[in-house]
């Protein structure tokens, strides 16, 4: 009799808590948008105004010098506003960009336009990871904080539809650019009727508020005791205020780095930004062949990641990792070799191109993209996990900025298959990094994480 009446209440809070992350995870859009919008808008862009390849890799690019100045500054806001008010900032910030790129009168104002666009990507790319990881159960915080990759491969989806909605109209780029106002608005509307996280009221003394989140989310749970680890964790960092960087802090503050670096020098950017271009490259001779291409790899991008939404916290981060990686690395090897064979030898070899670059999509979409996000926001201290995330969110645009900046050059000076056999030793690489410093995180609460940094275990201890 119990059970049957306390089994759906049960049921209707954790629905809520699915509602709360599915909200929040609606800034995934804006980053997703931002991210895949350019690549077919650059077609059009160029017809307007002929750019060099230098001028294309600016006009990418230059969203990530704003996001570098969002990931900088958005970790301390984030921790004295809180999680909420950045999160309303950034879909504020992120309408206004795109309207100003939408009717941008010269490609000045329209890089001008995508730095602002990028002020709020490099802020809502910190602010909601770190809010979903806060806010969900030890059991299902890998699944919740996937539903953030989920939303930015929607949004890049979103964006190639968008894309090839408008080929064909006047104004084609700029009603691309100015459809960004759209996931603005939804997100801006969402957040709106949500709370903060526990974990940042309690650190502002609004206990009652966190155990009544904690009520709702976790039901199962002892409010009182979740709230009194907390306290605890917040007291025992406040008692070494003067040394809040001590030096077993920098090991997870390095490894969020490093998966950082891996998540974006495999290349996964210069496919999403250049996907038409890239097909046009590989044999795809008109505009809208190409954008048709990259909606398919939107497709899979966006249906991928639902591997890691329900595996995450199943078989665990590097199983996942382990898997993607051989699939990213496997695949730039062959896209490397289809183009030198196309190049060299003259044969017809766009398939195999699409076939790589369906290949390294599927295996980023389940592996690096989602559980890098999820990684970075277990890992860090409590006390500058704020600071923490912001230096590992600021360091991901950078590497971004400058692998975005330079591959258009990079592939007029040494062509197509050197560029991405490049990118395919990365991989190789990375495999190696994540068996020999990054953690199983799968199963522990984020203070059982912390302690294990703090007790300096190795990686196989964790």
């Amino acid at each position: 009799m119990n059970t049957a009446t306390i089994h759906p209440q049960k049921r209707i809070k954790h629905f809520l808590l699915y509602v709360i992350a599915g909200v929040a995870s609606l800034g995934g859009l804006l980053s997703g948008f931002d991210t895949g919008v350019i690549s077919g808008a650059l077609l059009y862009i160029n017809e307007s105004w002929p750019l060099s390849t230098l001028e294309q890799g600016w006009v990418v690019s230059s969203a990530l010098v704003g996001a570098v100045i969002g990931a900088a500054v958005n970790g301390v806001l984030a921790d004295i506003y809180g999680r909420k008010k950045v999160i309303i900032a950034t879909a504020t910030i992120f309408g206004i960009g795109s309207l100003i790129c939408s009717f941008a009168p010269s490609v000045s104002w329209l890089v001008f336009g995508r730095m602002i666009l990028g002020l709020a990507i490099g802020m809502v790319n910190f602010v909601i990871p770190l809010y979903l990881s806060e806010l969900s159960p030890q059991k299902v915080r890998g699944m919740l904080v996937s539903l953030y990759q989920l939303a930015i491969t929607a949004g890049i989806l979103f964006s190639y539809l968008i894309n090839r909605i408008f080929a064909l109209s006047e104004y084609n780029w700029r009603w691309m650019l100015g459809a960004g106002l759209v996931p603005a608005v939804i997100l801006l509307v969402g957040i709106s009727f949500l709370g903060d996280t526990p974990r940042w009221l309690i650190s502002r003394r609004r206990y009652r508020e966190a155990k009544e989140i904690f009520k709702k989310i976790d039901p199962e749970e002892d409010a009182d005791k979740q709230v009194k680890e907390i306290q605890s964790t917040i007291k025992s960092s406040a008692k070494k205020q003067g040394k809040v960087f001590e030096q077993w802090m920098m090991r997870p503050v390095l490894v969020g780095v490093f998966i950082m670096f891996i998540q974006i020098c495999t290349g996964i950017n210069t496919i999403i930004y250049y996907a038409a271009t890239i097909f046009k490259a590989a044999g795809f001779t008109d505009n809208i062949g190409a954008l048709y291409a990259s909606v398919g790899v939107g497709v899979v991008n966006f249906a991928m990641t639902f591997v890691a939404i329900f595996f995450t916290d199943k078989v665990g981060r590097k199983p996942l990792l382990y898997a993607g990686l051989s699939g990213i690395t496997i695949s730039l090897f062959m896209l490397a070799t289809s183009f030198w064979l196309s190049s060299n030898y003259g044969y017809d070899t766009k398939w195999v191109a699409m076939g790589s670059i369906i290949m390294f999509i599927a295996s980023f979409a389940f592996s690096l993209g989602p559980i890098g996000w999820i990684l970075i926001s277990e890992i860090m201290p409590l006390a500058i996990r704020g600071t923490a995330m912001s230096i590992a969110t600021m360091s991901n645009f950078v590497f971004n900025f400058i692998v975005a900046l330079i591959f258009p050059t990079l592939l007029e000076a040494i062509g197509e298959p050197l560029t991405f056999g490049i990118f395919g030793m990365i991989g190789v690489f990375s495999l190696f990094y994540t068996w020999k410093y990054i953690p199983e995180t799968k199963g522990r609460s984020l203070e059982q994480i912390e302690q294990s940094w703090k007790e300096g275990k190795s990686i196989s201890e964790f």
